[in-house]
């Protein structure tokens, strides 16, 4: 691409085009790839998917070539080149990609965040304007001209391994940087204010991402976030989209599936291990999520495999 051209400084298709060349040819089969960037994914898929769950940690998502869908609750969020997707706290998420073939497969780059840097270039840089209320920790902006052309910038250093320890912590910073210029950067400064409500959210979500397994006692959920009773669970819902009881069920039916797919766990000792006192309880609650019963779906998922 002749980045000389000034046409080519306002059109994306030029450097879509180049981030599709680099990836493809990198990664030339279906997969989810670690890169020598440490924080930078890559996935293709040259089909569409089923319905995938998956506990979502902190990142941008980009889709350079398809499209995906991504549920959070009740709400669907879709996304393709046109837009880009941040999750700004762990959620637990379902999403497929809808569209994908082996002429045009579907390539996402996925940029795990480190929240001390971001924190740093807060510290140096902050947004104007800091809302008041908090939204939900994810979020669609229109993919622009400087964020496509840095991450293509951070792509063709994985061409140039040498570069890499020079040159990456530059590009990665610069990413960050326009995110939080974008139209939602709002949302990463305030996950990151140490004193927010957001931020206080957080530390719930933490909390509860590591004791799914232990009763919930919203009290102690609470103190954990330095926030009132009432006040945690209406901001926990703004942020997350569910409750905090309808969040440690999702992390709870995630976990127990994966433990009885790939620990090959029975039923009741997932159950029991995900902290559900009740097989029967946790059955119903099983088929209401993914459709089907415990058994018949981890078979089904077995058979796929």
């Amino acid at each position: 691409m002749d980045m000389n051209d000034a046409s080519d400084l306002q059109n994306p298709a030029p450097y879509r085009a180049e981030l599709i060349r680099i990836l493809t040819r990198r990664f030339s089969n279906p997969g989810i790839y670690e890169t020598a960037i440490a924080p930078l994914h890559v996935i293709r898929l040259d089909a569409p998917s089923e319905l995938i769950y998956t506990v979502h940690r902190p990142a941008l998502c980009l889709i350079v070539q398809g499209r995906k869908e991504l549920g959070l609750g009740d709400e669907q969020y879709h996304y393709d080149p046109l837009n880009y997707l941040v999750v700004s706290v762990t959620l637990p998420v379902a999403g497929r990609v809808i569209e994908a073939s082996p002429e045009a497969p579907y390539i996402c780059i996925r940029l795990d965040f480190d929240p001390a840097e971001i924190a740093q270039l807060i510290a140096e840089a902050p947004p104007v304007g800091v809302p008041s209320e908090p939204g939900r920790a994810v979020f669609l902006d229109p993919i622009d001209i400087p964020l496509l052309d840095t991450m293509l910038r951070l792509v063709r250093l994985l061409d140039t391994p040498r570069d890499i320890g020079m040159l990456a912590p530059m590009a990665l910073r610069e990413l960050y940087y326009r995110l939080l210029r974008g139209n939602n950067g709002r949302r990463l400064y305030e996950i990151a204010l140490s004193d927010s409500q957001t931020h206080r959210v957080t530390r719930a979500i933490d909390w509860l991402n590591k004791n799914y397994a232990k009763p919930l006692r919203i009290e102690e959920l609470a103190r954990v976030a330095n926030l009132g009773s009432s006040t945690l669970h209406h901001r926990f819902k703004d942020v997350t989209a569910m409750s905090p009881l309808q969040y440690q069920k999702q992390l709870r039916l995630q976990e127990e599936r994966r433990l009885m797919i790939s620990e090959g766990l029975d039923v009741s000792s997932a159950c029991y291990r995900v902290g559900y006192e009740s097989p029967s309880q946790f059955s119903r609650e099983y088929s209401r999520q993914f459709g089907s019963s415990p058994s018949k779906d981890v078979s089904r998922l077995r058979h796929s495999a």
